[in-house]
């Protein structure tokens, strides 16, 4: 699940908020895993993070565990460190006093703790805690003095199966950068997936309005993930490129925008209680890691610098879930500490955050690399 948040500006845009209602993005393929010695060195694509700071726009990250959006290179510069906030200490009280940035993402968590329960809606966590983070955030916002400015926009990144009636699309769609895929396979990233369900949620949107199929940019543009990104340039008219091909050739929503002159005043203030919890039993912290939570504590280990151990890439794999929670959530602590400090110290914005690891962090790796406890 993905949560994507759009604020200010929108009066400005001729008050182009779009219908409130449902559309499918189609789901681009992933590589079948991510080569992790590479994961070290961060992500270099360019990304719309970049093109908003690029254009004087503000963007923000509300996190719960650790922010994935950190995978990405560029967002590990200086500059903004100050854009990452812990959701349950910042999200509500920015809404409140109307001070939600320009684009926003809403992090999930993401380790399945006591405590905290995941609320990402992946497998096996309880999909009814995901559907109330979904109904928190929107009452959040529908709360606040920004609400006639904003745009809400939740999609997910598969959609639970392999079947679907609609053939998934296989011609005309572009290679992002050229790039090909590794050996056995040599994967040209040029067709989509399946379809995925997303909500765009506004009061600039017709009650019950679905979005189906869009009527360009090219003649085989469909709906995916990149229609995020190029909407966003096309909505806050950044002067910025595309930043692949892919999102150049993505359908946008931005026309949707331009339906209303004035925002509904008849939108819920609060949504229906999610009573019923959908699994047996409450979290397994003493459970093993799924490949994407590893991945997350491998990025961990490159916020704290874990990672030029030799238990890296094999990091996170003698660890349970709520080591990993723990883990994870130190490494975040003490990256967005020392991104402080030196921004306090008058470092160069631009440097990235580079750590060396702890004597106590390189201790307890080494243990989890022989799968030991130590905690």
């Amino acid at each position: 699940m993905s949560l994507r948040l759009w604020t200010g500006g929108l009066r400005r845009c001729r008050r182009r908020l779009s219908r409130t209602g449902s559309t499918f993005i189609r789901q681009p393929p992933t590589a079948s895993s991510n080569v992790r010695k590479d994961l070290i060195h961060g992500f270099p694509q360019k990304t719309i993070f970049d093109s908003l700071d690029e254009n004087g726009l503000s963007f923000g990250i509300y996190y719960q565990n650790i922010p994935a959006t950190l995978f990405f290179k560029s967002l590990r510069k200086l500059k903004h460190i100050t854009k990452f906030h812990d959701y349950k200490l910042k999200f509500k009280l920015h809404a409140k006093m109307g001070q939600l940035p320009n684009y926003v993402v809403i992090e999930q968590r993401y380790y399945d703790v006591d405590l905290f329960p995941a609320n990402d809606d992946h497998p096996s966590h309880d999909v009814a805690l995901g559907q109330r983070f979904v109904k928190e955030v929107y009452e959040t916002l529908r709360a606040s003095p920004q609400w006639e400015e904003m745009a809400l926009l939740i999609t997910y990144d598969e959609h639970g199966g392999f079947y679907d009636h609609v053939p998934t699309p296989v011609a005309g769609v572009p290679n992002p950068d050229g790039i090909i895929g590794p050996d056995p396979y040599y994967f040209k990233f040029d067709r989509l997936g399946v379809r995925v369900p997303t909500f765009l949620i506004s009061p600039w949107i017709e009650k019950g309005t679905v979005i189906h199929e869009p009527s360009g940019p090219t003649p085989s543009s469909q709906y995916e993930h990149s229609s995020i990104p190029a909407t966003v340039k096309k909505l806050f008219n950044l002067q910025s490129n595309f930043l692949t091909k892919r999102d150049a050739w993505a359908g946008t929503f931005e026309k949707y925008f331009y339906l209303r002159d004035t925002p509904r005043d008849d939108c819920p203030e609060k949504l229906p209680e999610v009573r019923t919890t959908l699994r047996p039993t409450g979290p397994k912290e003493d459970v093993k890691l799924s490949e994407f939570q590893i991945e997350l504590i491998q990025l961990a280990s490159q916020l704290n610098g874990d990672h030029i151990l030799n238990a890296y890439p094999d990091i996170g794999r003698g660890m349970t879930v709520g080591k990993a929670n723990r883990y994870a959530e130190d490494a975040v602590k003490r990256f967005l500490e020392a991104g402080r400090a030196a921004l306090k110290a008058g470092a160069n914005e631009s440097a990235l955050v580079t750590m060396r690891p702890s004597l106590t962090s390189r201790t307890a790796e080494e243990q989890y690399s022989r799968g030991h406890e130590s905690f």
